[in-house]
């Protein structure tokens, strides 16, 4: 595929798109030529401000307001897709909550944090792709799962995130299987990426990145290199979780 044609009429919807690692997917597909929902449950102008550098690439972005763990606002968001582009082509699935508690705090991980966790990074990652799958399906199209390395290591900003991450790879897998072959579902695991979840931070972060192989800390764009690259460039790839950690957990 030509760059700036690749993804020429095709629609992708995002969650959770309108900022950090969902932006740059949005735009790097936008970049390929694919027309955009964005979707968010908050940040609003966030999402006209990331709708805006869309439409300046040349293409159609629709915003999409509602969480994804409601179900009934996900059927919604496909039914508005469709009515908007007809047609679904490409889900990523990137909307994920965390609450920040130390592994050894056992009290402190209320179960209102767990509550939370699961419903948007599991159930409602599962609500997306069971909205989606009939559209998809009728594309040959698929599915990116926005996980994290805390699913592999048990390691995170909570147990109950890493909990949540490493459930989401599982049902990647489960998912893989049902909707084969008509839809492709992978997921991307990154390590530490440079958004707004690290602010004040930065110290720490930079040097974790030091201490990796590739000597930094991912990017939003890195992120979003990958799942250009599950999208377009990987048709016999499904099931997988690729880490983009530079080589963090090698």
């Amino acid at each position: 595929m030509k760059e700036g044609t690749g993804l020429k009429g095709r629609c992708a919807v995002i969650t959770g798109g309108a900022t950090g690692i969902g932006k740059a997917i949005a735009l790097r597909l936008a970049k390929e030529g694919a027309d955009i929902v964005v979707n968010y449950s908050r940040s609003e102008q966030d999402a006209l401000d990331t709708k805006q550098e869309i439409e300046a690439l040349g293409v159609r972005c629709e915003l999409f307001k509602g969480s994804v763990a409601d179900d009934a606002a996900v059927r919604g968001m496909i039914g508005f897709a469709v009515e908007s582009f007809g047609r679904v082509d490409i889900l990523v699935n990137n909307a994920g909550v965390t609450d920040f508690v130390k592994h050894d705090d056992l009290e402190g991980l209320k179960e209102e944090y767990w509550d939370r966790v699961m419903d948007v990074n599991v159930k409602g990652m599962f609500n997306c792709c069971r909205a989606a799958y009939p559209e998809l399906k009728k594309q040959l199209g698929c599915i990116v799962n926005i996980t994290s390395v805390a699913g592999i290591t048990g390691l995170g900003s909570s147990i109950a995130y890493a909990a949540s991450k490493a459930a989401a790879i599982s049902v990647t897998k489960s998912l893989a299987r049902v909707m084969a072959p008509e839809v492709r579902v992978n997921s991307i695991a990154p390590g530490i990426v440079q958004t707004r979840w690290v602010e004040g931070q930065e110290e720490h972060v930079r040097k974790l990145g030091e201490g990796t192989p590739l000597g930094r800390v991912a990017t939003p764009e890195d992120v979003a290199e990958t799942a250009y690259s599950l999208i377009a460039y990987s048709p016999f790839v499904t099931g997988e979780t690729v880490k983009v950690d530079g080589g963090m957990f090698i």
